[in-house]
């Protein structure tokens, strides 16, 4: 029997934004705990990177053009490993525990390479 693919409509129906947008919630929740005189510094940071991961994905899918979308995913990418570097300057101030840490690394390794596998699957 044939398995029918669904065909991708709108950025909603990618698998790499819908983990996007749930890692983002997941960043804002853990970020509400860390001091509030980095409200305007790293918590900033952090949850805006977070936040441009879906951002660039649906902006990339809903231009249509691969060569716009795979900027667009780049950018994505680009917003991960800021992200990356955000989390790992906050574990090592001691704002997350480290099993948050691991937590949040495993979801980051996950996207990337979701994003990996779709910017490839563009440039075939």
């Amino acid at each position: 029997m044939e398995e029918k693919k669904e065909k991708i409509r709108s950025h909603r129906d990618l698998i790499v934004w819908q983990k996007s947008v749930k890692f983002v919630v997941i960043i804002y929740q853990l970020t509400k705990a860390f001091p509030k005189e980095e409200t305007y510094g790293l918590t900033s940071q952090i949850r805006r990177a977070a936040a441009s991961i879906p951002a660039n994905i649906a902006e990339g899918q809903g231009r249509r053009l691969s060569g716009e979308y795979s900027q667009f995913l780049g950018n994505a990418r680009g917003s991960l490993w800021e992200l990356d570097t955000h989390i790992e300057v906050a574990f090592q101030i001691g704002y997350l525990t480290e099993e948050h840490y691991w937590e949040i690394r495993e979801k980051l390794d996950e996207i990337g390479r979701i994003l990996n596998g779709l910017l490839r699957s563009l440039h075939s």
